[in-house]
């Protein structure tokens, strides 16, 4: 990340959004890019208090003075445990059009945000609302779910050589400069149950899939070299089988702390978001994800 272009951390003071902010916070001091913590009361439930209770309620007041008092408590715990000042906002309204504007108005290099969270982020992170955030935006995306104890070590990038790719690299480099990459491909043999029930020989199917096979690990050599990756920065992974469910399997098994999965897939019309690839990452992996979302 560019150390003029700021880290803005959402929060909703959830114990999982605190591990966002920390680790906002540790890539704010690796980077020394200015941190911005965010917390956005929702509109439309502030205007129902202020009509249930009537406008000059001193609820509504004290409940946004609470909700400033615990970011700035936040940043108070953040400059003493990662030696990092960070601006605190409070906003209120639609939640994704607060965010939204205000990553535009920062110019904003990443979001960060907990994978679980306290009322708006959970449903942020596991439902739609959140694949209509990752859509919308064309900032990178953190969902954190661990607790950050140190710098990323093991990175595995996703793969499907679509330009969005390269993208997916650069990205991973910036937030993790030091961590060894994993290249991740999965593979299938096309039409393999088709070709099983059309009464194919086995040895031809076995066939197609060295051939498959054969040019992915060409595919991935080929893509580090691209990317001017060095012998010892890198390892490929390349494994048969559903992309999914292999990368949430590789991530435990190679010790990968972070997933980077590009935003758009083979095509420029296919979203990964409203496929099974990175949803099934975002509900079920364990370690935190990084989207892409730049073309």
């Amino acid at each position: 990340m560019k150390p003029t272009q700021p880290i803005l951390a959402v929060t909703d003071f959830s114990p999982l959004a605190r591990h966002a902010a920390e680790r906002a916070a540790r890539l704010a001091h690796e980077t020394g890019a200015p941190l911005t913590l965010m917390h956005v009361m929702r509109g439309g439930a502030l205007h129902n208090l202020r009509q249930w209770l009537g406008t000059s309620h001193p609820l509504a007041t004290q409940l946004e003075a609470d909700a400033q008092q615990q970011l700035d408590q936040l940043a108070a715990d953040l400059h003493t445990a990662r030696h990092v000042s960070a601006r605190t906002v409070l906003a209120s309204g639609s939640v994704l059009d607060e965010i939204g504007q205000k990553a535009e108005a920062l110019n904003a290099a990443l979001l960060v945000l907990g994978a679980r969270g306290e009322g708006f982020l959970r449903r942020q992170v596991l439902g739609t609302t959140s694949e209509r955030l990752l859509r919308r935006t064309t900032r990178p995306v953190l969902v954190v779910r661990q607790t950050p104890h140190a710098a990323y070590r093991r990175v595995l990038v996703a793969l499907d050589f679509s330009p969005w790719s390269l993208q997916a690299l650069a990205v991973a480099r910036r937030v993790a400069p030091h961590a060894h990459l994993v290249l991740f491909n999965a593979f299938q043999v096309p039409f393999e149950e088709k070709l099983h029930f059309a009464g194919v020989d086995p040895t031809t199917i076995e066939h197609y899939r060295q051939q498959a096979r054969t040019q992915a690990v060409q595919q991935v050599h080929a893509f580090a070299a691209s990317a001017r990756l060095k012998s010892g920065q890198w390892e490929p992974c390349i494994v048969e089988g559903d992309p999914s469910l292999r990368m949430a399997q590789q991530e435990l098994a190679l010790d990968c702390d972070l997933v980077v999965l590009g935003k758009h897939g083979q095509s420029a019309a296919e979203d990964l978001l409203l496929g099974s690839v990175t949803q099934h990452m975002l509900a079920e992996g364990s370690v935190d994800v990084l989207v892409s979302t730049a073309r």
